[in-house]
């Protein structure tokens, strides 16, 4: 695997540290530190990643009540602009954390709690777009790159594998929080107290995260972002690749049960794809990890965004609840790998363990306007010209991203076969 050795945009004052680690010899590789932070991080990445995955319930709630008389596009840009700052966030989470360590996590993870009791509180457009849109998924950027570069600094050999289990907690959540919320909806609870103790939930487990996540290396000095990172061919040709892979990837995510419904599926069946996507998508985020360590991150991405993106051209003719069970279960599966490898990508192409919140963050701030205007598209093509439409955009940006995912690994190592 060709591994940059060289950083860019590096002060000489920490050259030493970093060529320690860079080489290899310094990470731990485990240990009860590192495996406490990785136990911290997945349950950021079960509060933060798994609670926006749990958005189609919301998208299907707000259709038929608060928010009935709007378009579902228009509902759907409150679930993208949480995907926009869940990654864009990382602009901010990302470069803090090399400077200032973990502590950067405790202010967005107190104020994330608070957008969730204000959601609950909600009754217009625009309130759920400020508490649940915009201000939960900012406090969820912060939190969520910080916690994966912190597992970048404790891994090396093994570090597909230590941030698949990270990122299977995103995918835990989003079997937990949609059957919890469809369930608490349909009762007594109602809205407010279902998504207060949905708050109180993430509260507990982001306290044991605040408690466990630590940084490993001494602060980054230099420049808070790395501008010069973007020289690097294999950096930007890796963002090009990731923002075509998450342009398309939501649209099942945000829009299953909908579509269950529209084939005839009752609600309450409906209500279960999203979780039965969800669960399959823990193997699919976890197992890529493992596999990754052995035969490289950019080419296992590029496999997983390829069956991702013919998936979603298959989807056309798939019709029949058994199908459309069936085909939730295998894209939650496929696709979990565009989520589990993302860090991992960066990382690689950072170098220096010391860089990787930069590099992430930076990465992550791009990909955010991939997620911002990917779902509410498909949901102007649904209503406009039809499901169809809307799936053969998702799945040409799958592939398109599959095959830029791959032009950067022969730039890695030219052998097709090769680790990269």
């Amino acid at each position: 695997m060709a591994l940059q050795d060289k950083e860019i945009g590096q002060p000489a004052s920490a050259e030493p540290v970093a060529e320690q680690t860079a080489q290899g010899p310094s990470f731990p590789e485990g240990g009860l530190r590192a495996w406490t932070v990785v136990a911290g991080s997945f349950c950021i990445l079960f509060c933060s990643f798994g609670y926006l995955n749990a958005y189609g319930v919301y998208q299907d709630y707000y259709q038929v009540n608060q928010l009935r008389t709007m378009s579902s596009s228009t509902i759907s840009w409150i679930g993208s602009v949480q995907v926009f700052f869940l990654y864009a966030g990382g602009l901010i989470g990302g470069p803090l954390f090399d400077r200032l360590g973990a502590v950067v996590i405790f202010p967005p993870a107190a104020l994330f709690i608070f957008a969730v009791m204000m959601t609950s509180l909600c009754h217009t457009y625009y309130q759920f777009m400020l508490a649940q849109g915009i201000l939960g998924g900012l406090c969820c950027g912060i939190i969520f790159t910080p916690s994966m570069a912190a597992v970048g600094q404790y891994f090396h050999k093994r570090r597909g594998a230590a941030m698949g289990v990270v990122v299977s907690g995103s995918g835990l959540g989003g079997v937990i929080f949609p059957i919890a919320l469809s369930k608490m909806f349909k009762s007594n609870l109602g809205f407010g107290w279902s998504v207060r103790i949905v708050g109180f939930i993430m509260l507990a487990l982001l306290i044991i995260a605040c408690v466990t996540i630590r940084r490993r290396l001494p602060p980054r000095g230099g420049s808070i972002f790395v501008a010069s990172a973007f020289k690097n061919p294999q950096y930007v040709l890796s963002i090009a690749a990731l923002f075509f892979l998450v342009w398309g990837m939501f649209l099942p995510f945000f829009f299953i049960e909908e579509y269950g419904i529209s084939q005839g599926m009752s609600s309450n069946l409906a209500s279960y794809l999203l979780s039965i996507m969800n669960a399959a998508s823990i193997f699919g985020r976890l197992l890529p990890g493992f596999v990754a360590d052995r035969f490289g991150n950019f080419t296992v991405l590029s496999v997983s965004g390829a069956a991702t993106g013919v998936l979603l051209l298959c989807w056309m003719a798939i019709h029949s609840n058994a199908a459309i069970i069936v085909f939730s279960a295998l894209y939650g599966f496929c696709s979990g790998a565009l989520i589990s490898l993302i860090s991992p990508c960066f990382a690689q192409i950072a170098g220096k363990p010391n860089m990787i919140g930069a590099y992430l963050g930076m990465g992550m701030g791009i990909l955010g306007f991939s997620g911002l205007t990917g779902t509410p598209i498909c949901g102007a093509l649904i209503d406009n010209h039809g499901w169809n439409s809307a799936m053969i955009f998702s799945g040409v940006s799958v592939l398109i991203g599959a095959s830029l995912t791959f032009t950067t690994k022969l730039t890695l190592n030219p052998d097709i076969f090769g680790k990269a």
